[in-house]
């Protein structure tokens, strides 16, 4: 297992409450034995702990927060809350949205309702949604054995907020030339290393990244991720 905290930086033109430039990543890696669920399993863990410690630990620095921007402890399941995604465009459809063909991502109004609706069914704030489209993720998820329309991958959310994406990577060097090929994407000299290192043998393994100002932001009921970052950077503000 290997875990890395450190900057991420996106060339995103978004300017919403909840997009940041430059975040700081949570990111971990994992070999796995038999299923990819086991790297959902350490991530559910890792955030009970954050969850209960948080409200343990610094309850007075929360109760200071909570003063001016209201918020409830976060709510979450002893076992991982997972939804797979034909439950959730059964419940979006059932909330009044269209969803096409059912293999478009999520608008962040769909993700907010999904959210309300788990919270509702299933009593937890925190969950995790699995077998994302394949075409909406990127080309080393790798895809679902039973039906390649879809991916082992998966985001997780607070309070209907994304705060994580991962998946099973693709360990199969000529399933990866493959899926290259079918995205369109040239393999240079960098992807052919990449490639390579997959034929010299690694394990099936499967990861997540986590957004810590988005966490804070959700877990705080903040109106904007900015207020969790010492100094937010967006597409309008590169210093200070």
């Amino acid at each position: 297992r290997v875990f890395e905290i450190g900057p991420v930086f996106r060339a995103e033109n978004s300017k919403t409450r909840r997009h940041l430039c430059e975040f700081t990543g949570l990111d971990l890696e994992m070999a796995i034995n038999e299923h990819y669920m086991e790297t959902l399993e350490v991530v559910h863990v890792m955030f009970k702990h954050i969850f209960e410690n948080l409200e343990t630990r610094w309850a007075r620095e929360l109760e200071a927060i909570r003063t001016q921007y209201e918020s409830e402890p976060v709510v979450f399941t002893d076992e991982p809350c997972v939804l797979h995604w034909p439950e959730a465009m059964e419940i979006l459809r059932e909330e009044g949205f269209d969803m096409g063909d059912e293999l478009g991502d999520l608008t962040g109004a769909q993700e907010l309702a999904l959210g309300a609706v788990v919270k509702e069914k299933y009593g937890t704030d925190f969950f995790m949604l699995d077998k994302y489209p394949s075409d909406i993720r990127p080309f080393y998820t790798m895809p679902d054995p039973a039906d390649d329309r879809f991916s082992n991958s998966y985001d997780m959310f607070i309070r209907g907020q994304e705060i994580c994406s991962g998946a099973q990577r693709c360990h199969d060097p000529e399933l990866v030339t493959k899926i290259l090929d079918n995205k369109g994407i040239e393999i240079g000299d960098g992807l052919k290393t990449y490639i390579e290192s997959f034929r010299h043998g690694v394990s099936p393994h499967a990861g997540a990244g986590i957004g810590l100002e988005r966490v804070v932001f959700l877990y705080l009921g903040l109106d904007n991720v900015r207020k969790a970052s010492m100094f937010p950077r967006d597409p309008n503000r590169c210093t200070p």
